[in-house]
């Protein structure tokens, strides 16, 4: 996704739920500069482009789309490595920002809440929460050179982590997708990508 074309989903999203974008362009450059931070390599612009793009052809499916792109544009707006608390200053950020543009209470609250579904503990029960989530687990259902990038990004990332540690918990993690039944709960998304990720996951476990 080319720049202005990112620029309009971030100005489309504001306007779809009624609220003024955040004045200037200091918001959004904020963002793009923390996806652009030098110790990521999977949880970029890509990422987030992947994630846009994948709302755009599942939107009818949303009960309110313009969450969904907000709580997506800040669902990896803070990412320490080290942190274990990223999604929680993300949603935070997220209801900050919108309670200064004057958005509804409850629409950032909801903002808030998908921000936190991407914490992948459990399968979420709402509606677009689920949505949500499947769209940004849909790199596990990508095709077997994206994945196996999307792979070695992981693996970039967590360089500090001596194999023997990391290995281990890479395989657990990726085991519990696995174990998911189904992976992705919505019904498009699951037809385009189910068989391919439990390929790939499969594969990736060993």
């Amino acid at each position: 996704m080319q720049a202005e074309a990112r620029r309009t989903a971030w100005l489309d999203a504001w306007l779809e739920l009624g609220t003024p974008a955040p004045p200037g362009d200091a918001l959004l450059a904020e963002l793009q500069a923390r996806y652009g931070e030098p110790h990521r390599a999977y949880h970029t612009l890509q990422h987030l482009d992947e994630c846009l793009d994948g709302l755009a052809r599942v939107r009818t499916h949303a009960q309110r789309p313009a969450e969904i792109a907000l709580a997506l544009w800040f669902h990896d707006a803070i990412y320490d490595v080290h942190g274990h608390d990223n999604e929680q200053r993300s949603a935070d950020w997220a209801v900050r920002a919108m309670q200064e543009t004057g958005a509804p209470a409850d629409a950032a609250q909801r903002v808030h809440a998908l921000v936190m579904a991407t914490r992948h503990q459990a399968q979420p029960q709402e509606p677009d929460a689920q949505l949500l989530v499947d769209i940004d687990l849909s790199i596990l259902g990508a095709p077997v050179a994206r994945f196996a990038e999307y792979e070695q990004q992981i693996r970039f990332e967590y360089a500090h982590v001596p194999p023997e540690v990391f290995e281990p918990r890479r395989r657990h993690i990726l085991g519990s997708f696995l174990a998911r039944e189904p992976l992705y709960l919505t019904p498009s998304i699951r037809a385009e990508r189910e068989e391919q990720a439990r390929l790939n996951l499969r594969q990736a476990i060993g």
